[in-house]
Parts: structure tokens; C-alpha cells; sequence
């Protein structure tokens, strides 16, 4: 039933619609304007009754989405093989010809181009043929274009009045065919063209070869091309008056066979100097031979010439080659080091050859004895530098590098030793001993000393810590610097010796700038360091110790079975570090402090101390304090601002990052030691992190000289010889003596 006629019910064709213009009346038809008689109506649509033909073909369309034709088939191309008769009016022979070329279909906006394959001395103006445009169909379908349902293999297709057979195509247009359902057909055959025929038959006749002779003038070139061998001669001229041995370079150029010498004038030798001793050219074997006048050696020899104006000449060849050149030339199979060859009388001696050469004859002759001709006496060593000594004046290394240039250049250093010693995050490779001074003076014996040896540069830092009423101002003891060993010259030529990380080591003297100090301890980073690098370190190496333990008397093992007997029953086998110091340094076997303090280190557990964050907030809070750092503020509204998700924390690194932003005045140990404690979880409560270094709000009770200077110098010994309280003695005796405790025990009793 009809709906009524009221608004709302009537369907406006005009809703969604934005084209409104008015269509031409022309159009550009074969470049010439003219008047479309089909034209469409407003905003470019059908009239009633009216079809327009497709702009483009129906195919290509893009699969899988609807993509646009220049999107989906963008720089796919269908290649046809081709070709088309052109009639000859003008020839003499013959009567038409053949032209092959390519048809090339753009899948992308239907157009075509034609192309057709040069030729050399063609004499036509081959190339495109038809640019790429859209070709209409023939009449009277010229309102429409060529799409790609229309190409087929053997088929004829008409372009502007010329018809093209379709011969065959590439691989992938036949796919592109088939699977829009096309049957292709069978490749069809090209006629013969007897243009082309003839000229093959004028060329093959212009350089006739017979057929037993091969001949390939450029095989040999192409193939070793830029390819030279190279030997080192020795022309011995000393029979002459004034000659002397010469030494010379021969290059040998596969690629025709020729041969170059090169002389090799030392110099101040007197001799003028030439470019070549020999130019290129190929070398006979007998020379000198009488020259050759031109023309005498070629190729071939023409015995006759005959034939006619109209007929054509004929030549005949010589082919037994009875006038052929019979000189003989020097090939790389006749050379090789200790032999002589014949250079236009001179007696040349072969005597090395370079590596691309002795590569070369290994692996086409299988030559493996390339052992050179000692033809010259070895070069005499160079006489001793000598250096001047050291006048005092600036380092050592600065005054030499003054002996060796008329320009001095900055001393160098080892960057390479630089950059993987220098310290990174917590590895801080820097060795740290307490020290004392060994001196009679009681004031002076109590002093402490923390010794710091850099491993980047070898240089030591002395610093004293401050102790209270002892009438001696604590600090900086010694710049860091490289320190010299006592007992050496000052005024010398050789250079000094300085201490290295192997002299320093718990129970070792040092004496440094006339002032003597006892090593009495390290930190536990030094005590690691030095036993995780012991082939560096051999006082840490465990082997060691233990064939000097079990270098031992009967008599000393007998006390240590009675140390273990009176120690086993009580605590089971463990004992404090200074009753087993007393036990391994009373065998007498050699073993020094630190040996001792290694070995306890290896059966012993010593936990790593817990940091106490109360105080390591009050010494940060000083530091801030010191340098009146006050933007907490601008601190805290950088973390917000870093943490995207608002979650209050972030990570340790990227903490670490802000902190460096913000130039915090606060030690790097000091640093790295609050982000470890404050990191949990996921990351770091940057508000408690911000409150707890807050000064002006939350002031830190005060700290101690001590806690300052631990953290200042970096420098703990805490994990020292203080933390070994649980040393498994049995376990240690039993694997170097071989003996359990109880075995110990049994034997003391029966002794008894």
C-alpha cells in the first residue's frame, strides 16, 4: 500500500548528494575538441536511459579490502612478448618485415605502452613505439578502452590501425590471467624475418672460422683482468766494471701474458732514478733475437685473395699456420723463486714472491715450497738510544718524551686501562686498606690510616681519619698520585719503579715518601676483589695455601688435632678468626696475614652488615645542609612529573638519573646505599625518598665524625677480619688433611 503524500514520506533523492554542477557539452576526443552527445545530467550522473562508459575496466580491483586500483596494483605490470609485419616497398630483397617488440599493461589505470627491442645498425627508429596512455578500441567500439580481458596469448590485437600478435608472456601474467578465470592459449611461433636473416648470413661470412679452431681473443683478458704476479729479483752485475747487485721487481700480467721490471733504487745510492727497467711487453726466452719487422706476427696468414666486383672477394687461410711464429715467451709456469730467467741478456734470479702470488701457484700447479733466497746479509741492529738521565725538573715521562722529538708530546696514558678499571655503579675498582705507621713514637703508633689504591692509574691516596684528644689533625695525608718504591736513584736513565696492587696486601709494609705503614686490614670489596681475581693476586690463591698447609710436619698436624679436640665438643668445629689466625700462623709454613685472613674468608660465613638508614639519612642531610641545598620542592615536582601513572614510585635508575639532574651534594656511595634501601618492589617511594633527605622539614638528629667519614672515603671495613666470628675449622682441616674431627678427638683421648 502506498504511503500518503506527506512530509516525511516522500524520498528526496537529493539528501547526501554534494555534487550540484552543470556537465560539459565537450569533450577532448583524438587531441580535438568536440561535442558530447551523451552528455550526463547535473552533478555528472546518468540521465534515464543513459549508461556511461566505465572510466576504468572492471578488473583490476584490490582483494581483501576495497582498496583503490592505484593502491592495490601499484607497480604490477603485464609484460606481452609481441610482433607486428611491416610491408616493404622499397627493398630489393625483400618484401616485408618482422619487428618484435613488448607490450607493457599497467594494472594499476589500464593504460598501455609499446616498446620494441633495439638492434644494432638496425636503421629504424626503434624504442616506444606507443607511449603509455589508455588506447581506445577500433571502430566503431572507440568510445571504449583496452582492458585486460581483451589480451590473450596468439591473438591479434589492433592498436591505432596496427595489428600486434600476442606470441607469449612473462611467468607472472600468466598467473594474474588465470586467476581471474582466463584460458590462456598455446605460445605461438615467430616468423622468420628475412632481413634479419641476411644480415647473419653477411656476418658469419665477414670473419670465417674453421671449425677445428677455437679462438678467444678476450677469454683470457676478461677472465684475468687486474690479476698480477709479483717477484722480487736480483740482477747480479758485479762482473762488469762498476756494477753491483740491483735489486728488481717483476710483475707477470696474466690477462695477456706480458711481463714488467720495476728497479728498486735505495736511497742515496747515487743511481739516477727511472720509471722502468723493463717496460711491458711479453719476454722471450732467447733473447736478443732479431726484431720482427710489422705485420710479420699475426694472427693468421691470407695465402690468396680472388673472386669478382660482382661477385664478392674471397680470401683463403693459411691453415697449417707454416708462417706462424715460432719465438718462445716466458708463461707463469716458467717461473718460481731460485730460478733464472733470460731478460734480454741478463741473468735475473728470482728469489721471493708475494702472497697473492704464492696463493696463485698453490692452487693451479700445487706448489707449496716458497721458501725465499737469502741473497743480502740480515740488517744491522739499529745501535741503543741513549737516554739522557732525569734532570729533576717536572715527572719522569715528561723529560723523556723531551729526549725523543724536537716537539714534546703529552705524555700517554693507558685509556684502554682507563675504561675498564675506572668505576662503574657499585664496582668502584679502587683497593682500600687500613693502615698504621710503624714508628717508636707511641703518638704517632696510634694513628690510623685509610691507604686507597686506584686500579685506572695506579695512583694512591692517603687519608687519616680524625680521632678525638689525640693532638693530631686528621685529613688528607697524601694527594693521590703514583708513588715511587724506596731505594732507587733519582737521577737516572731508566725509569722508576712505582707500587703496583700486588705490593699491597693485609700484613705488608709500604713505605711511602720516608713514612713506613703497617697494613693491618682491608674492606670487604678489596678482600673480594683481589680473591675473585687471583691469577692478578696470587697471595689470594687457594692452591697456594693449601699446598704450604700441607707442607706441614707430623708434629704441627698433631696440634691440630689437639686445637680440634678442644674445640669440636664445645662449639662444633667453629672458632673466632683470632684463635685460628693463632693456629695457621703458629705452623710456620709461610703463610702471611692475608693468606690466613683468605683462607678464614673461604670456610667462614660472613654476612654483609645491614646499612642503618637512620644514619645514613642524618650524614646525607649534613652534606645537604653543608652546600644549603633547599629545592625539594622543584625535586618532588620532577618525580611527579616522571611518573606517568601516577603511581607514587619509580624505578631505582631512573631515580638515580633525577638525582644526577639535580647535582645532589651527597657522596656516591651515600647515594646508591638510600636507593637500595628504598627500593621495594616495584620501584621507589620517591615522597618518602624526598621527605627523608628534607632538611628543612625533617631534620636528622646529628651525626658523628665517624659515620661521615665512612661514607666520605667510601671506605668500610666492617667485612673485614671483624666479621669473621664462624670459621669451620674441621671443614678446613679435613679437606687438606684428610682427617674428620672426630678421628682428632678419638686420638688426643688415647693419648691421654
Amino acid at each position: 500500500m502506498a504511503l500518503p503524500l506527506m512530509p516525511g514520506n516522500s524520498p528526496n533523492a537529493q539528501l547526501g548528494k554534494e555534487r550540484f554542477h552543470k556537465s560539459q557539452h565537450f569533450m577532448v576526443y583524438s587531441g580535438r575538441m568536440t561535442v558530447d552527445l551523451e552528455k550526463p545530467g547535473i552533478g555528472g550522473e546518468p540521465l534515464i536511459g543513459q549508461k556511461n562508459p566505465p572510466k576504468y575496466s572492471v578488473y583490476p580491483k584490490g582483494e581483501g579490502s576495497d582498496l583503490p586500483s592505484w593502491v592495490a596494483f601499484d607497480k604490477q605490470t603485464l609484460c606481452f612478448e609481441a610482433y607486428f609485419k611491416e610491408t616493404e616497398f622499397d627493398a630489393k630483397v625483400e618484401t616485408h618485415r618482422i619487428r618484435k617488440c613488448k607490450i607493457f599493461f599497467y594494472l594499476e589505470d589500464d593504460t598501455i605502452q609499446v616498446i620494441e627491442l633495439r638492434f644494432k645498425n638496425s636503421g629504424l627508429p626503434q624504442g616506444t613505439l606507443i607511449h603509455r596512455h589508455r588506447i581506445p578500441l577500433p571502430p566503431p567500439n572507440d568510445d571504449q578502452f583496452y582492458n585486460v580481458f581483451h589480451f590473450n596469448i596468439n591473438k591479434d590485437i589492433v592498436f591505432y590501425s596496427r595489428t600486434f600478435t600476442v606470441t607469449d608472456c612473462d611467468l607472472f601474467t600468466k598467473n594474474f590471467l588465470s586467476k581471474l578465470g582466463l584460458w590462456l592459449n598455446e605460445p605461438a611461433t615467430v616468423p622468420e624475418d628475412p632481413y634479419t636473416n641476411l644480415r647473419q648470413q653477411h656476418e658469419a661470412s665477414m670473419n670465417p672460422l674453421r671449425p677445428y679452431e677455437r679462438l678467444h681473443p678476450l677469454k683470457q683478458f676478461l677472465e684475468n683482468d687486474g690479476k698480477t704476479l709479483r717477484f722480487y729479483c736480483l740482477w747480479d752485475d758485479t762482473d762488469n766494471l762498476f756494477g753491483d747487485r740491483r735489486e728488481l721487481v717483476l710483475h707477470y700480467y696474466l690477462a695477456d701474458d706480458t711481463v714488467e721490471i720495476i728497479e728498486v733504487i735505495p736511497p742515496n745510492s747515487g743511481r739516477v732514478h727511472v720509471s722502468k727497467f723493463l717496460r711491458r711487453c711479453k719476454l722471450p726466452k732467447n733473447a736478443p733475437v732479431q726484431m720482427k719487422p710489422p705485420g710479420a706476427v699475426t694472427t693468421r696468414t691470407v695465402l690468396n685473395v680472388f673472386g669478382s666486383m660482382n661477385e664478392g672477394k674471397h680470401i683463403v687461410l693459411d691453415s697449417c699456420d707454416i708462417r706462424a711464429a715460432t719465438d718462445e715467451f716466458y708463461k707463469d709456469s716458467d717461473l718460481a723463486i731460485g730460478k733464472e730467467i733470460n731478460v734480454w741478456g741478463r741473468r735475473v734470479l728470482l728469489t721471493d714472491c708475494d702472497e697473492f702470488t704464492k696463493a696463485y701457484y698453490r692452487f693451479k700447479y700445487g706448489r707449496e715450497d716458497f721458501t725465499p733466497v737469502q741473497h743480502k746479509a740480515p740488517p744491522a741492529p739499529k745501535p741503543p738510544k741513549p737516554v739522557p738521565p732525569y734532570n729533576g725538573f717536572g715527572s719522569e715521562e715528561d723529560s723523556l718524551g723531551n729526549c725523543q722529538g724536537l716537539l714534546p708530546k703529552p705524555v700517554h696514558k693507558d685509556f684502554k686501562k682507563f675504561m675498564e678499571k675506572d668505576s662503574s655503579g657499585l664496582n668502584s675498582n679502587v683497593l682500600s686498606f687500613k693502615a698504621r705507621m710503624i714508628t717508636t713514637d707511641p703518638v704517632h703508633r696510634e694513628r690510623v690510616f685509610l691507604i686507597r689504591y686506584y686500579l685506572s692509574d695506579d695512583s694512591i691516596s692517603v687519608f687519616e681519619q680524625e680521632q678525638q684528644n689525640s693532638g693530631v689533625i686528621g685529613g688528607k695525608f697524601l694527594e693521590r698520585q703514583r708513588v715511587k718504591k724506596p731505594g732507587q736513584e733519582l737521577f737516572k736513565s731508566e725509569p722508576s719503579e712505582y707500587f703496583m696492587a700486588q705490593d699491597l696486601y693485609v700484613g705488608g709494609s709500604i713505605c711511602m715518601n720516608g713514612v713506613r705503614f703497617q697494613l693491618v686490614d682491608a674492606d670487604d670489596y678489596t678482600l673480594g676483589y683481589m680473591e675473585l681475581h687471583s691469577d692478578e693476586f696470587p697471595i689470594t690463591n687457594i692452591g697456594t695455601i693449601f699446598s704450604k698447609l700441607r707442607s706441614i710436619s707430623e708434629d704441627k698436624q698433631n696440634e691440630v688435632r689437639t686445637f680440634l679436640s678442644n674445640n669440636t665438643p664445645i662449639n662444633s668445629g667453629f672458632v673466632h678468626f683470632e684463635p685460628f689466625r693463632d693456629l695457621v700462623m703458629g705452623l710456620n709454613c709461610g703463610l702471611t696475614e692475608h693468606e690466613a685472613l683468605a683462607l678464614a674468608r673461604r670456610y667462614s660465613d660472613h654476612p654483609v652488615p645491614k646499612e642503618d638508614v637512620a644514619v645514613m639519612l642524618s650524614v646525607a642531610q649534613h652534606y645537604l645542609r653543608r652546600k644549603r641545598f633547599e629545592d625539594y620542592n622543584l625535586l618532588s615536582a620532577r618525580f611527579v612529573h616522571s611518573d606517568r601513572q601516577k603511581s607514587g614510585r619509580l624505578p631505582a635508575e631512573e631515580v638515580r638519573n633525577i638525582c644526577k639532574a639535580f647535582m645532589l651534594p651527597i657522596p656516591e656511595s651515600l647515594q646508591q646505599a638510600l636507593l637500595t634501601e628504598y627500593t621495594d618492589g616495584d620501584g621507589i617511594d620517591y615522597h618518602a625518598f624526598v621527605a627523608g633527605l628534607n632538611w628543612l622539614e625533617h631534620p636528622a638528629p646529628p651525626v658523628l665524625a665517624d659515620d661521615i667519614l665512612k661514607y666520605e672515603v667510601n671506605a668500610r671495613f666492617d667485612g673485614g677480619r671483624s666479621a669473621l666470628k664462624n670459621i669451620n675449622c674441621s671443614k678446613l682441616v679435613k679437606e687438606i688433611f684428610s682427617f674428620s674431627p672426630n678421628r682428632g678427638e678419638a686420638e688426643a683421648a688415647a693419648s691421654t
